[in-house]
């Protein structure tokens, strides 16, 4: 029967487990990987030796040898140390994988005493390999180049390889209106704060990995002369965005010009979990301008924030 006669979850029915995975599948919206960044994460032994540790954490595996055989949903609770064989004369790149053996589909392992959801290693796979190199059905967690004659295995050998399944993201934008004009900025080549515009406390996810913000400062009051210099903003203590020229030649006569700063952040582990602050500057390139810039009351400072996450 194509159709499966009786839904999950029907009382006094059964179920069979390719449709309980296709359950998985379907929770995941058919993606496969680690369920969060830190998931599964490969790393070397504690004293650096002849394989690597893998960390605790779940995920979700695509079943590859029958289109509908679904996805397997697969946990590590703890740490487990996988053997990576040395090398001779020449240097090796072998993949880390968790892989998946259903004898439904492939083999003959016996889940009753056998274990099928195991750490394997595929060795000799291309060094720029980030895909596993054949039809077997797993994900892939690193690359581990191992140097000519090297037996003993450290992180600067592990490339990461893992990726969330659905990873999670979190968008807000806000907004900020100075109630008076701020002191002039231009008068130093350090950098200045709008006197009046507090900047936003942003709280950060504690599963965020990278933050893609924009920042828009619409307009900017220009007053005095020619001004040549640029904004930014800062995001707590250690994150400053990209700044942006500005270069406006009109003279003396109070003019207002709209500007925006972005860039993409990666967000530190520090700042996971914190509220860090998000806040406009600028400056002058050379001293020795009578330009000033300023926000006012005819100033709306719009702040939009992407938090995503990633493998770390």
């Amino acid at each position: 029967m194509a159709l499966f006669p009786r839904p999950i979850l029907t009382n006094g029915a059964t179920h069979s487990a390719q449709q309980f995975r296709m359950l998985v599948r379907d929770l995941a919206s058919g993606a496969e990987g680690v369920t969060e960044g830190d998931d599964l994460k490969v790393t070397q032994r504690s004293t650096p030796g002849g394989g690597i540790i893998v960390g605790d954490g779940s995920g979700v595996v695509q079943g590859r040898v029958n289109p509908f055989q679904g996805h397997y949903a697969v946990c590590n609770i703890g740490e487990e140390s996988v053997d990576i064989a040395a090398t001779g004369a020449t240097a090796r790149s072998d993949m880390v994988i968790l892989r998946v053996e259903d004898p439904e589909y492939e083999g003959d392992l016996d889940p009753q005493v056998d274990q099928i959801c195991y750490f394997d290693v595929i060795p000799n796979v291309s060094s720029a390999a980030t895909a596993i190199p054949d039809g077997r059905t797993g994900i892939p967690l690193a690359r581990v180049t191992v140097p000519a004659n090297t037996a003993t295995i450290t992180n600067a050998m592990i490339t990461d390889l893992r990726k969330v399944a659905n990873p999670r993201r979190e968008r807000s934008m806000i907004t900020q209106s100075p109630t008076a004009m701020s002191a002039g900025i231009g008068g130093s080549t350090s950098y200045s704060y709008f006197s009046t515009a507090a900047g936003w406390n942003i709280a950060i996810p504690n599963w965020a990995t990278k933050a893609i913000v924009r920042v828009d400062v619409s307009p900017i009051r220009y007053a005095l002369g020619n001004f040549w210099g640029q904004i930014s903003a800062t995001f707590g203590s250690s994150l400053a965005l990209q700044p942006t020229l500005l270069d406006d030649d009109q003279g003396t006569g109070p003019r207002r010009i709209p500007a925006t700063i972005a860039d993409t952040l990666t967000i530190p582990a520090a700042y996971r979990g914190t509220t860090q602050l998000l806040r406009v500057r600028g400056t002058v390139f050379s001293t020795g301008q009578a330009a000033r810039i300023y926000v006012d009351a005819g100033t709306t400072l719009i702040a939009d924030i992407q938090f995503e996450e990633a493998p770390r």
